[in-house]
């Protein structure tokens, strides 16, 4: 009997549905790839030295998941040497390096007077009160986590910042990289800062965008595993804790970059910007996307499973500072992703507002209001801080506090918001207002050459070899002292509760 006769007529249309469906997804993936290919190939600038050239010396996972911190730590000296001779051999002439911040003589190293924080750190005061681990987000340095770190050290913590794989050298080196080897050097680093802070001490972990995504990840971990010590408060700013469907789309676009054609190596970057910032990378891999999406894809998971089992009913209190508006990993996840699942006064949310001056409402967009109205309606089960302004001659900054159940108060802040200030954002939150690389008051900078921040260029698009519409994005915090107090006011009370 002919096998076409055993199967019946509705199972030979399901299934050739079934391929057709297949096929059509088939042929999208390829053409969405092929479009993409087009672009990268036509559009982006020429790729630099610090595009295409690689480091053997940093840390993989794969051969590097046994060694502990100093031997982490030993590794990147070797990373950062290797990298001096690779910079040593490019074309000094080149003006696109000449004023960039491989250039030990340009200005933008002298801003950041060589940038020391590119690599891992750690502050040490003489009688520590408690060890904190700090991490940095993607793309970033150790640099954007340095005023949360010297906050801590300034309470008696022993902090240290940890450099994650792929950053703070060159650019090609987050190609290659992998959310494996974040996370292994995130366990060695743990590890190490639990091991040196004492068992009655307070123990912290924090991180910004990308970074408290790992330091979210390890705590949850330590739910799991009794061998590794459970931190006693997660600090997050900017948390990357979800990301759209879109962002599946960097598992696939970059496909046709296997092929070994030079003109294929473009197909790796989604950006490819003019490398002027000494502690942030502004060219951008499809890898780079492909990286956080695993991670904050794992974050939830991991979080969905503590939910199931109670162990998120362990979790430590998780303190999240978050602007309002977010363009980078958007702040819906914070509140949806997260604080949805968490319950309890000890976790706080702590939402940057917009201006509220009735002037700018007619150019503002309303999803920020939303959000704040949508958090303040729901039924609370943690507390919500809301830094905000009164709008009017004044604008006076105040912070709205709802605590579990709905109670609210309000606490004056001494601060004025602003006027001509629309928003916080996600690369404002985790620097002062003063910042010598990315503040944003007249005078900022150093020994004459003005921040980053400070920057106010004007003029006709194509002008600079820098984006004119990125520099009128708010680089520092006007309101870091709110931050900074929350932090010592807590480690403060941390300290208290852990001495006999």
């Amino acid at each position: 009997m002919r096998l076409k006769a055993l199967i019946p007529a509705a199972s030979r249309r399901a299934w050739r549905l079934a391929l057709r469906l297949v096929g059509v997804a088939i042929v999208a993936c390829l053409a969405l790839v092929l479009g993409f290919t087009l672009y990268a190939v036509g559009a982006l600038p020429p790729l630099k030295p610090w595009h295409t050239d690689r480091l053997s010396q940093e840390f993989s996972a794969y051969t590097d998941r046994n060694l502990d911190f100093d031997g982490y730590l030993k590794l990147e000296t070797r990373l950062f040497e290797e990298m001096a001779k690779t910079i040593a051999g490019w074309d000094s002439s080149d003006e696109a390096f000449a004023f960039s911040r491989f250039n030990p003589a340009s200005a933008l190293s002298r801003l950041a007077e060589g940038a020391p924080f590119n690599r891992s750190f750690r502050l040490s005061p003489p009688s520590p009160v408690g060890g904190a681990l700090l991490i940095h987000g993607l793309t970033d340095s150790p640099y954007s986590v340095l005023a949360l770190a010297r906050s801590l050290h300034a309470a008696g913590f022993e902090v240290t910042v940890l450099r994650v794989p792929g950053h703070g050298t060159l650019p090609s080196m987050m190609v290659e990289m992998s959310m494996g080897d974040w996370t292994a050097a995130v366990r060695i680093a743990a590890r190490d800062v639990a091991a040196r802070t004492p068992a009655a001490a307070p123990f912290y972990i924090g991180g910004y965008s990308t970074g408290g995504t790992l330091a979210l990840l390890h705590t949850l971990d330590t739910l799991n595993d009794p061998a590794l010590r459970r931190p006693d408060r997660v600090l997050l700013i900017s948390p990357a804790i979800s990301l759209t469907r879109v962002a599946m789309l960097a598992e696939v676009i970059d496909l046709f970059s296997v092929v070994p054609v030079p003109l294929l190596e473009k197909v790796r970057w989604q950006e490819v910007g003019a490398e002027f910032d000494p502690y942030k990378f502004n060219s951008f891999p499809v890898n780079g996307a492909r990286q956080v999406n695993r991670a904050t894809r794992a974050l939830q998971r991991a979080l969905a499973r503590a939910d199931e089992s109670g162990r998120l009913a362990r979790l430590p209190p998780v303190v999240t500072w978050q602007s309002v508006v977010d363009s980078t990993v958007g702040s819906a996840g914070v509140v949806d992703g997260l604080y949805a699942r968490l319950q309890g006064a000890e976790h706080r949310l702590v939402l940057f507002d917009v201006n509220r001056e009735p002037a700018l409402r007619s150019v503002q967009r309303p999803a920020a209001a939303a959000l704040i109205e949508r958090v303040e309606r729901r039924a609370y089960r943690h507390t919500v801080d809301v830094v905000t302004s009164e709008g009017g001659q004044t604008n006076e900054v105040k912070v709205l506090r709802v605590d579990p159940g709905g109670a609210r108060s309000t606490q004056d802040t001494g601060l004025t918001w602003p006027a001509n200030l629309v928003s916080l954002g996600h690369v404002a939150l985790p620097f002062p207002p003063d910042d010598p690389v990315y503040g944003f008051m007249v005078g900022s900078g150093r020994d004459g050459i003005p921040s980053i921040g400070s920057w106010t260029l004007r003029g006709e698009s194509g002008a600079t070899t820098i984006s004119l519409g990125s520099l009128t994005r708010l680089r520092s915090n006007p309101f870091w002292s709110l931050i900074a107090d929350d932090v010592a006011g807590m480690a403060a009370a941390d300290v208290g509760r852990s001495k006999p």
